[in-house]
């Protein structure tokens, strides 16, 4: 016999249609503890709608407040079909938001799942699906999804490419969301980093250490608060026009690389000593990274959002990165817990630095 948990009592109580005679939209989060999630969790909540969050409990500390009252919680793994099927039985949502579905195989989960049960499911792409190299860098929802680099986003297009020939065959209601390098107040986002994250980077800075900066610095990059993508992305919930359509929401400021280390030296109150690098060296020297940086950062993209502000016309993000930088430099620095060191991270950057002062004393 399956267990009975405490949270199928949540799905009861937020199953009434309506309070005070006013109907509520009910949206499940699969996920929602995450980077993009949390900032749609809290504003999606603060604006009255029911929300469910369909997790496995681990990371609800993110909401140091606790979770807003409109908000309940699913604990479990949605990758255990049979089980989630239990968990969900009998409940229908007016939209429904995947934000851990890498592949086809977890989208073809969610369409068991979900068909006949939601108004609205929305799958979270990548912006960097697009065309990679561009052959423009002005980059609209049109722009084609190519990109031989990096496998994550090839998963991605695969995912889209599926879900739309659901909608098409099935009538199944997609909307696709596609964002970019998108940062909350808890790390800061640099160009190249280890497994723990920003921290090595950031201790590099505060100890004066030499920082690598991909290429000469000069591309323009798109740098997106996690809550400017909130406000966009609540006005797709439920939008009727949104079905069948993709969208990618991102801020309308763009920064070289060179620019955005200085914003975060300048919230570091330290200099930056860049050493710029070859991209196809850094690729080749770690292949890790020929996906995050050939297949995505290196190059010089600029967004446009029109389409996103034809369904949310007041849609504008507010977070300039320089503010952005001083908040995440303010709340890691307070939180020694997230100061983690990755001493790969530092052999390596220290081996390419050694190498690239050895090739360049030679010419």
């Amino acid at each position: 016999m399956l267990p009975v948990f405490p949270a199928l009592w949540h799905i009861i109580r937020i199953d009434s249609a309506a309070q005070n005679g006013v109907y509520l939209m009910k949206v499940l989060l699969i996920g929602g503890t995450g980077t993009i999630s949390s900032a749609i969790t809290a504003l999606a909540a603060e604006k009255g709608m029911e929300l469910v969050l369909f997790n496995r409990g681990t990371r609800l500390s993110l909401f140091p407040g606790g979770l807003p009252k409109n908000v309940s919680v699913i604990c479990g793994d949605i990758h255990n079909e049979a089980f989630a099927s239990v968990l969900l039985q009998g409940i229908e949502f007016d939209a429904v938001v995947d934000f851990i579905a890498f592949d086809t195989k977890d989208l073809e989960r969610d369409f068991r799942l979900f068909r006949g049960k939601t108004r609205q499911f929305i799958f979270i792409s990548t912006a960097s699906a697009y065309q990679k190299p561009p052959a423009s860098p002005f980059l609209t929802e049109s722009t084609p999804l190519c990109n031989p680099f990096w496998e994550y986003s090839r998963k991605k297009i695969a995912g889209e490419e599926y879900l739309m020939n659901c909608y098409r065959t099935h009538g199944f209601p997609v909307t696709i969301v596609r964002p970019s390098h998108t940062y909350s107040d808890r790390s800061m986002p640099v160009a190249i980093h280890g497994k723990h994250g920003s921290w090595s980077t950031l201790k590099r800075i505060l100890d004066g250490k030499e920082v690598i900066i991909p290429g000469d610095g000069t591309s323009l990059w798109t740098l997106t608060h996690n809550t400017d993508f909130a406000k966009a992305f609540v006005g797709l919930l439920g939008n009727i026009h949104a079905i069948g359509n993709a969208y990618h929401i991102t801020s309308d400021e763009s920064l070289t690389w060179n620019q955005i280390y200085e914003c975060i030296g300048l919230a570091l109150h330290r200099p930056i000593h860049a050493v710029h690098i070859p991209t196809d060296a850094l690729a080749r020297s770690n292949p890790d990274y020929a996906g995050t940086l050939l297949g995505d950062k290196a190059n010089t993209v600029l967004f446009d959002n029109s389409k996103i502000r034809r369904l949310v016309p007041d849609y504008t993000a507010t977070v300039r990165f320089d503010e952005g930088a001083r908040r995440i430099a303010a709340w890691v620095l307070s939180h020694p817990e997230v100061q983690t060191p990755d001493p790969d991270f530092d052999a390596w950057t220290d081996d390419m630095l050694a190498k690239y002062h050895t090739f360049y004393d030679a010419l």
